[in-house]
C-alpha cells in the first residue's frame, strides 16, 4: 500500500489475531520477564520512524542469518537456534499468545541465538539491511481459505517483494502448507517475486526436509487426512 500515515508509517491491514484467549500466569511471567532481551532493535514506526537498518553484524556477531515468518508455538523456531547454535534467528509473530509459547521453549531450551519480534513481519523488513538474510521458513501460515481473502495470504507480492529484498542471492526460502490452493498460489506468485522452484522430483515437495520438526499445526493437519507440502525455493541471483 502506498498510503501513509500522518507518522510516515504505511497503512497496512492487519486480519489476523493479536491476541486470544487470556493467558496463563506463566506465560505473562515469560513476556514480562524475558521478551525485552530477545529484541531485535528498534523495528516499530514509534521507536523507529526514520527505518535506520538494523544493525545484523552486531545483533549476532556476525553470524548468518535466518527468518521464520509467524513462527506460531515456536517449535520449529527452538529446534533450528538449539542445532544451529553458529547462526542467528529471528522470528516474527504478532499473536502475543503465540510468543508466549515461544518463551516458554526457549526457557526450557536455554538457547540465546534467536530475536523475537512480536509483530508483523512487514514492518521487519522495512528494517533488514538488504540481502542479509539467507534462509526464511514460511510454515503453515494462514490459509485464508475464501477466494475472496486470498489477497490476504502471504505469499501475496506485498509480502514476498520485500522479503526478497531482504534475502541474499541465492538464499533458501522453505514453505510447508497442507492447503492445496495455497501451494498453487504459491508456486504462481513465488517465482514471480524472484526465486526459483528447486523440485526435480515428487520427493521433493512430499518428504519433509532433513531438518524437520513436525509442528503442532501440522500434526493437526496429519490427524485430519490433510497432506503436507514441503516447497524450497531459491532467491535468483
Amino acid at each position: 500500500m502506498t498510503d501513509k500515515h500522518p507518522s510516515g508509517a504505511p497503512w497496512r491491514n492487519f486480519y489476523g489475531r493479536f491476541k486470544g484467549k487470556g493467558l496463563r500466569d506463566s506465560q505473562q511471567a515469560y513476556l514480562d520477564e524475558d521478551l525485552a532481551q530477545f529484541s531485535p532493535g528498534a523495528v516499530g514506526w514509534e521507536e523507529n520512524p526514520d527505518r535506520v537498518p538494523l544493525d545484523v553484524e552486531a545483533l549476532f556477531g556476525g553470524k548468518e542469518i535466518w527468518l521464520e515468518i509467524g513462527f506460531g508455538g515456536g517449535e520449529h523456531l527452538v529446534h533450528q537456534a538449539a542445532t544451529n547454535p553458529d547462526v542467528g534467528i529471528i522470528g516474527a509473530e504478532p499473536y502475543i499468545n503465540g510468543v508466549a509459547m515461544l518463551l516458554g521453549k526457549v526457557r526450557k531450551a536455554g538457547v540465546k541465538n534467536l530475536r523475537i519480534y512480536p509483530n508483523d513481519a512487514r514492518h521487519l523488513f522495512d528494517v533488514l539491511p538488504e540481502g542479509s538474510v539467507s534462509k526464511a521458513f514460511l510454515l503453515y501460515p494462514d490459509p485464508w481459505p475464501k477466494k475472496r481473502h486470498h489477497r490476504r495470504r502471504f505469499v501475496t507480492a506485498e509480502h514476498l517483494q520485500p522479503l526478497a529484498q531482504v534475502l541474499k542471492p541465492g538464499a533458501e526460502f522453505r514453505v510447508a502448507t497442507d492447503i492445496p490452493d495455497y501451494v498453487r498460489q504459491t508456486l504462481e506468485q513465488v517465482p514471480k517475486a524472484g526465486f526459483t522452484w528447486t523440485a526435480e522430483r515428487p520427493s521433493d515437495w512430499r518428504a519433509p526436509w532433513d531438518d524437520w520438526i513436525s509442528t503442532r499445526y501440522e500434526q493437526k493437519a496429519l490427524r485430519e487426512d490433510r497432506v503436507p507440502h514441503y516447497l524450497t525455493f531459491r532467491r535468483d541471483s
